[in-house]
């Protein structure tokens, strides 16, 4: 058996952090293409001991990037979800992580023209999983996208320049509506009946009340991660909704075909926690908090994705979050604090003037180029 080398770039992005290629790189055939994808992660083995994965949704993550197909875009960006010792290549969502990693890429990799004497550039990404326009705000440096900086963000232990990423009009992305099923709806599994809200922004998220499957919201990630029965339930109501919204035709199929979107996320009112590196995060200092299941599992933070999601729901009226939140009702724009296992992260969110949509969310990240070069795969 022979292999085969594909140019690679391996970027961290956020709290996530992925393989990205051109898309010219690429066979156009797209089994051949998830096999370069699948090899390179190595979706085969929970250790991903033969790719570059790391045992986590949040590892496991690939970006392509193509030529523009909108005026005013400087470059497209499609995301694929991989699994991790299952066969999954999702591309039904998207990852907020990333989003500023794959402005960096494009600087990076000389398809954005930056003056080299800029100390800032701005660069404009169309999403092609969420059909969303991205605009980066991203530090420079020699002409390249700059990695040093003060800017700490939590996951991350170093800091870094911050990139200022807004999305324009989220919302809808998936089923065409924000609030799919209304503000709130009832969500039934043998065990009991669920008050759950269904938020497609930038990624479809299921929202429902810690209280409701007997926990504070407080409890420490290890507890919530090694209760299987839980996990399981959690993920039945992820299921079911799923069918409810019409985006699968049974649980089955929902999670064998759409286990990326919707995700599902436990929120509670805030209070006083530690977070899983031993810090103590005053209950004044976060306006909702939050656990988020990914891929199955418990997500170590939360999904850039989920946190501009939530942010918008706990501002839009009648959702479980705008009720567990203790924001006032009538805000339409406000910086929400979310608590999250690993610490507190802040989202811009700008409702609609009627105060029934949004207008705009935002978040600042962090990016770095970890290596480029070729990616090795067997030829059978």
């Amino acid at each position: 058996m022979s292999q085969k080398a594909v140019p690679c770039v391996v970027y961290r992005g956020g709290t996530s952090r992925g393989l990205f290629f051109h898309k010219r790189d690429l066979p156009a055939d797209f089994a051949a293409m998830k096999q370069i994808f699948f090899t390179g992660i190595d979706v085969y083995n929970l250790s991903q001991v033969n790719g570059l994965g790391g045992t986590t949704s949040s590892t496991s993550k690939v970006c392509v990037i193509s030529p523009p197909s909108h005026s005013g875009v400087d470059v497209d960006w499609t995301f694929y979800q991989l699994g991790v010792g299952v066969e999954v290549a999702d591309d039904k969502g998207t990852c907020g992580n990333l989003m500023s990693a794959a402005g960096a890429f494009a600087i990076d990799e000389g398809l954005v023209a930056v003056n080299p004497a800029a100390e800032m550039a701005v660069v404009m990404v169309y999403n092609t999983n969420i059909k969303k326009m991205l605009r980066m705000e991203i530090p420079v440096i020699d002409g390249k996208a700059r990695v040093s900086g003060d800017y700490a963000m939590p996951g991350v232990v170093k800091s870094g320049a911050m990139i200022r990423v807004s999305i324009v009009n989220p919302g809808g992305e998936k089923t065409g509506k924000t609030l799919v099923l209304g503000s709130e709806f009832t969500v039934a599994t043998p065990r009991a009946n669920y008050a759950a809200t269904l938020c497609d922004l930038i990624n479809p998220f299921v929202y429902i009340a810690s209280q409701d499957v007997g926990l504070t919201g407080t409890e420490p990630s290890c507890e919530v991660a090694s209760n299987e029965a839980l996990l399981d339930e959690l993920n039945l109501i992820r299921d079911n909704t799923t069918v409810l919204a019409g985006m699968a035709k049974s649980a089955a199929d929902a999670k064998t075909n759409s286990p990326a979107v919707p995700k599902i996320a436990m929120v509670a009112s805030p209070q006083d926690y530690v977070t899983t590196t031993g810090e103590f995060i005053k209950g004044e200092e976060v306006d909702i908090l939050v656990k988020v299941l990914s891929m199955g599992r418990l997500h170590r933070t939360s999904p850039a994705s989920g946190l501009y999601n939530l942010a918008a729901a706990t501002l839009l009226p009648g959702t479980i979050p705008n009720r567990i939140s203790r924001i006032a009702r009538d805000v339409k724009e406000k910086i929400v604090r979310i608590g999250h296992p690993e610490g507190v992260v802040e989202v811009r969110v700008t409702l609609t003037a009627d105060g029934a949509g949004v207008a705009g969310v935002g978040m600042d990240r962090t990016a770095r180029r970890i290596m480029k070069g070729e990616l090795f795969v067997p030829v059978e």
